[in-house]
């Protein structure tokens, strides 16, 4: 029988032990027993699928990504101790010396740093296409190239990128399509439906939803999956199994959660976009999004995270960031709480300018992530904030 997705974030569960117990326990073991020799031989040949060693696999690693690749319609995946674990994890299993990826330019600080600093020391380049303009991908591969990326919407402009364009792309050229769904999660959007070959998540953000622990997921083709588990089994990158276990239990409520943020997230992008001191805001389901319809076609509702920019520059948005009271000043997003970001000096800071005004980070902009307060409460500390520039 199919169940819908809220069904799947909740039952989608390990096998109850002789104890029958209703909620997941936790496994906090590094290793596992055997009942004989040749048990634990059959084990290490992998005849027998079975857990040995917490690096390996865990029933609460093993329950995450369960989740995860249920929620998405993956065949597989693998868990990481952090999102760009995740990242860099699936990019240094699939890829060889001399390969080359093209990706969307509006990437995450740290994946860029990855591309273009750590990466290109296995001699592995990375071309970029501007995200307004997708079909610049095409001439931008190579006979060397593996893998075509993205994230959508994007960290932290939430443009939008065509996915059954890149899928197309990806299949016309044999390639394989890596997309960061980490904004949208397996809830609002699922990327495999357009073609996706495997989809990242940071764990950390939305899926925990409370900022509590860090994690990260790669869901997707299960021939894939494959090497990037060996990858993951042997360097070390391993989700402590505590941390699976509150990733697990938050799933249970991702989707009445993402509902909250939504709602309130529309109703405080309409209140940015009326006031006096906005030159502009960003928000996917805006009709004023540059991609609204594509938004819509690719995605149930807009997300959590909202961009803006203030008017006077620099000096007015440190004033803005100074005067929030009630809101936090973070770097992380996906919490309860709503947290207001300056990119251009956290989170894209190790960008060039010239890499930040490509892909539209100005000095001005905000991303705003709504939280779980009443969202009267959020835009009432926003307007108070606003006042004072």
């Amino acid at each position: 029988m199919s169940h819908k997705l809220e069904t799947k974030a909740i039952r989608t569960q390990m096998e109850r032990s002789q104890f029958s117990e209703h909620s997941t326990p936790m496994h906090l073991t590094s290793s596992f027993v055997f009942e004989d020799a040749e048990e634990m031989r059959a084990a290490f040949a992998e005849e027998k699928q079975r857990n040995i060693y917490s690096r390996f696999t865990n029933p609460n690693t093993s329950e995450l990504v369960a989740k995860v690749a249920d929620m998405e319609g993956a065949e597989d995946g693998v868990s990481y101790a952090t999102g760009m674990g995740a990242v860099f994890g699936t990019f240094a299993a699939l890829l060889d010396s001399g390969d080359h990826i093209v990706s969307a330019r509006s990437v995450f600080g740290s994946t860029h740093s990855t591309f273009t600093k750590f990466l290109p020391k296995w001699n592995i380049k990375t071309s970029y296409f501007d995200i307004a303009k997708p079909e610049q991908a095409e001439a931008l591969i190579q006979p060397n190239t593996k893998i075509i990326y993205a994230e959508t919407p994007t960290n932290p402009g939430v443009d939008i990128i065509d996915l059954a364009f890149l899928g197309e792309l990806a299949k016309k050229h044999n390639l394989i399509l890596v997309i960061d769904n980490c904004f949208a999660t397996p809830y609002l959007q699922q990327p495999i439906k357009f073609g996706a070959d495997l989809v990242i998540h940071s764990a950390t953000k939305l899926i925990d939803g409370q900022g509590r622990v860090l994690g990260g997921v790669t869901v997707g083709r299960k021939d894939l999956i494959r090497e990037l588990y060996l990858f993951a089994r042997n360097t070390g990158s391993a989700l402590s199994p505590f941390n699976a276990w509150v990733l697990s239990k938050s799933m249970e409520t991702l989707p009445v959660r993402v509902d909250r943020h939504c709602q309130s997230a529309i109703t405080v992008a309409e209140f940015l976009e009326s006031h006096p001191k906005i030159n502009w805001v960003k928000y996917p389901f805006l009709k004023s999004h540059p991609q609204y319809e594509l938004a819509k076609k690719q995605m149930s509702q807009g997300g959590s995270i909202i961009a803006f920019e203030v008017k006077g520059g620099l000096s007015a948005g440190r004033n803005f960031f100074d005067n929030i009271k009630l809101l936090s000043l973070s770097s992380n997003l996906g919490d309860s709480r709503t947290i207001v970001t300056h990119p251009a000096s956290t989170t894209h800071s190790k960008l060039t300018l010239q890499d930040r005004e490509a892909v539209g980070i100005t000095d001005g902009m905000v991303r705003l992530s709504i939280g779980l307060e009443h969202p009267e409460d959020i835009q009432n500390d926003l307007a108070q904030a606003l006042e004072k520039i």
